[in-house]
């Protein structure tokens, strides 16, 4: 066989460059789109916990946990009840389907819940009976509690 019947390779170095490039710039992006998150203050990937946690939040809001401009905390049991009861069913449909760590994490949220659910309603009773509390809205037709705020002073 002659040298011109001699397959010839060609190695092409610049396959090798562009993809080097190609990586640099997708870790780029990445990078770019992780402190974006990091800035705005909301988790890069959503999940299990965070859910768990958007629902607990809305439950304490409702309880009276986070005052609002006026440093009064407003009161909407059957609104934290909701939430409450909605935890449960997440709980009840995910089961088996957890983590030993997740299915923790939502018994006891849900546990903790439900106690400063009883102890905000008692406060709540006892509020209207001592005359510190400061009704929002009207009482729901459906029998519901109002929405009520509650001094800070009581």
């Amino acid at each position: 066989m002659t040298d011109s019947d001699q397959p010839k390779i060609i190695v092409d170095d610049d396959w090798k460059s562009s993809a080097q490039a190609e990586k640099a710039k997708l870790a780029a992006q990445e990078q770019e789109k992780a402190q974006k998150a990091a800035e705005s203050g909301l988790p890069e990937k959503l999940g299990f916990k965070e859910l768990i946690s958007m629902l607990a939040t809305q439950a304490l809001m409702y309880m009276g946990a986070f005052p609002d401009q006026t440093g009064r905390a407003m009161v909407s049991l059957d609104v934290a009840r909701l939430n409450i009861d909605l935890l449960s069913v997440v709980e009840e449909k995910t089961k088996g389907n957890l983590t030993d760590e997740e299915s923790q994490m939502i018994t006891q949220t849900i546990a903790e819940l439900q106690h400063q659910f009883v102890e905000v309603s008692k406060a709540v009773a006892q509020a209207a009976q001592d005359g510190t509390l400061e009704q929002m809205g009207q009482t729901p037709a459906a029998g519901g509690a109002p929405d009520l705020k509650i001094s800070p002073d009581a």
